[in-house]
């Protein structure tokens, strides 16, 4: 937790003297903030950093997400730094609760991106970026019960692809991103890292595809596969579809209806996800 607060803090505490971001990018080019803290979808992080930062600017953001299903609740908060849309530094706090009982998990999220080739609009090929999410699990009770082989930290690592093509789709923009993670987390590392049937790093493909239809306004899908690391409960691939807005460079809302598939045994985890992203500078 003391790691999260220190990144929190440099966000919220960065000098006065550093370059204000907002001039530099377009509109919608810093993506969503998803439930991991890095900038891109609400499953799945993409090529984008977390800020209107261009290459002498550096900006900061705060988030909050909340996600709801049958049995379960989610809730994830943080904040993001990005340094000259070159590096993104992210800190967040996620806390998952059993609805059924009191019983209640909670885990840390320590993320960094780095934008390696490319620009989402105006490069030939896609922005290309490379990222870590170092995951430390706050409650490790029902991840030992479950079978974890790491019931306390584990690392995911991530290679991603954005690429933005104006007008492409009946004059509407068009979004889309592919990206490659390597992990061992059962689901989302709230379960903890690899178990019974695998404790070696696999790579899971994830996706998104989304349409603007004005500058403050998408819509989209999302897939990202999970690995099924578990003996005592088969877990299943994530989906969503959502709807964005974003009506300016301060402030962007992101509902959406998201599918978790089988949790702990717990079928059929649907239901409605909700995340605000507000950017300070």
């Amino acid at each position: 937790m003391a790691k999260c607060k220190g990144i929190a803090m440099l966000v919220l505490l960065a000098p006065a003297t550093l370059a204000w971001a907002g001039s530099g990018k377009l509109q919608e080019t810093a993506g969503v903030t998803q439930i991991e803290g890095s900038s891109g979808g609400g499953l799945v992080p993409w090529a984008t950093l977390a800020g209107y930062d261009s290459r002498e600017e550096t900006s900061a953001s705060v988030f909050a997400t909340r996600v709801s299903t049958d049995d379960y609740r989610l809730h994830s908060w943080g904040g993001a730094f990005s340094w000259h849309d070159r590096i993104e530094l992210s800190a967040t706090h996620q806390t998952f609760d059993l609805t059924a009982t009191a019983f209640e998990i909670s885990q840390n999220v320590l993320g960094a991106k780095v934008r390696v080739y490319g620009d989402v609009i105006y490069s030939r090929w896609p922005q290309v970026s490379v990222g870590a999410q170092y995951k430390e699990l706050l409650d490790t009770t029902l991840a030992e019960a479950v079978g974890a082989k790491d019931f306390d930290n584990g690392t995911d690592f991530y290679l991603a692809a954005t690429k933005a093509h104006l007008g492409a789709l009946f004059g509407y923009n068009l979004v889309w991103d592919l990206t490659l993670r390597g992990t061992k987390a059962n689901q989302f590392g709230l379960l903890g890292f690899g178990g019974d049937q695998n404790d070696s790093y696999e790579i899971m493909g994830e996706g998104s595809l989304a349409i603007l239809f004005s500058r403050s306004l998408a819509l989209g899908v999302e897939y990202r596969q999970k690995p099924d690391n578990l003996g005592f409960a088969e877990e299943e691939d994530a989906a969503d579809i959502f709807v964005a807005y974003i009506p300016n460079k301060q402030f962007n809302l992101t509902v959406a209806w998201v599918d978790l598939g089988s949790i702990a045994g717990s079928d059929k985890q649907t239901g409605p996800y909700v995340s605000l992203t507000g950017y300070l500078w």
